[in-house]
């Protein structure tokens, strides 16, 4: 007899059992092959997903530090740098 089953599709069209290992597979993708053969594609996308809340807050973090920064930046010039003419 037919069964219904729950099943989640990554970006790709491939099904997964589970909502992380669909978005593992999101992941892995976005990244490419990392290592020989891309063997640490998959640990890599777990350790990101496993991460995320860290991962999160640095983004967030450097989103606010580039928001606020001057675009034209500001030159300091340190002590050893200056010429002795100067």
């Amino acid at each position: 007899m037919a069964k219904v089953v729950e099943a989640y599709r990554d970006e790709r069209g491939t099904l997964h059992n589970t909502p992380a290992n669909a978005i593992v597979a999101d992941i892995a993708a976005a990244l490419g092959r990392v290592g020989d053969e891309g063997g640490l594609t998959n640990g890599v996308a777990t350790l990101i997903l496993e991460k995320r809340k860290d991962i999160e807050r640095a983004f967030a973090d450097y989103d606010a530090l580039v928001q606020r920064q001057d675009p034209r930046g500001e030159v300091v010039q340190h002590p050893a740098m200056r010429s002795e003419s100067a």
